[in-house]
C-alpha cells in the first residue's frame, strides 16, 4: 500500500507430524543459496474500454535455489503485485485515487509433474517451473483503476512492486524466512507520473 512506500483425499499425517516433517526440511537444506533477483523492467498505464485503466508491465525474476527446492518439496510459494495510483495535491498529501493487488500461488504437483499457477480463480499448469515464472513476468491489461477513479488531464503518479509474500508461507518457513536474504525476494518500488488523456494514455 501507499503507507508501505512511506515509512485426494487420502489419510494425511498428524498435523504436529507435518510440523516436524517441514521443520526438518527446512534445516537439512545447504546453508548456501545464490540470491533471489527481481527488478521491473517497464510500467505504464493506459486508458481501456468504458473509461477504465489497465497496467501493463514487464519483470525480470529469478528464484534462488532454495525457493526452487522447496517448490519442489511441495511448499507453495505466494506472490504479490502492488499497485498504488494517486493525485498530487499542492498543499497536502497526495490523495490516492486507486490500490489493486494481484496474488499468485505457485506450486508443483508430484502426481502429474507438473506447475500450477493460480491468479485468483484462473489456474495454468507448466511443464516446467520456468514457463510458470515467465507468466508472472508478464502482466498485460490488469484493470488498476474503476471509471472515473483518475481524472484526465491532471498529472497522477503510480508506484508498482513485485514480492514474495512470505506472510503465507508454512510456520517454519515463516521463522527461517525472517533475515534472510534467500527468502528475500521483491522489487524497489517504481514510481513514475503519466497524464491522463495524454496520447497512449
Amino acid at each position: 500500500s501507499a503507507s508501505d512506500r512511506r515509512s485426494v483425499r487420502r489419510r494425511r499425517p498428524h498435523p504436529g507430524l507435518w510440523w516436524v516433517m517441514l521443520l526438518a526440511l527446512v534445516l537439512s537444506w545447504p546453508v548456501l543459496a545464490m540470491a533471489n533477483e527481481a527488478r521491473i523492467r517497464s510500467a505504464e498505464i493506459v486508458r481501456a474500454d468504458a473509461g477504465t485503466y489497465v497496467l501493463n508491465a514487464d519483470i525480470d525474476i529469478q528464484l534462488n535455489s532454495r525457493l526452487v527446492d522447496a517448490i519442489d518439496h511441495g511448499v507453495p510459494l505466494y506472490f504479490a503485485v502492488d499497485v498504488v495510483i494517486e493525485r498530487p495535491r499542492r498543499y497536502w498529501f497526495n490523495e490516492e485515487v486507486a490500490e489493486r493487488r494481484r496474488e499468485y500461488r505457485l506450486s508443483y504437483h508430484a502426481l502429474t509433474r507438473s506447475y500450477r499457477l493460480s491468479i485468483g480463480s484462473i489456474h495454468q499448469s507448466f511443464e516446467s517451473l520456468d514457463a510458470a515464472v515467465r507468466t508472472m513476468q508478464r502482466i498485460r491489461n490488469w484493470q488498476v483503476a474503476r471509471p472515473g477513479a483518475i481524472e484526465e488531464g491532471r498529472s497522477h503518479t503510480a508506484a508498482l512492486r513485485f514480492r514474495l509474500d512470505t506472510s503465507q508461507l508454512p510456520k517454519p518457513f515463516q521463522v527461517t524466512a525472517i533475515g534472510s536474504r534467500d527468502w528475500n525476494l521483491a522489487t524497489d518500488w517504481m514510481e513514475w507520473a503519466f497524464l491522463p488523456g495524454a496520447a497512449g494514455q
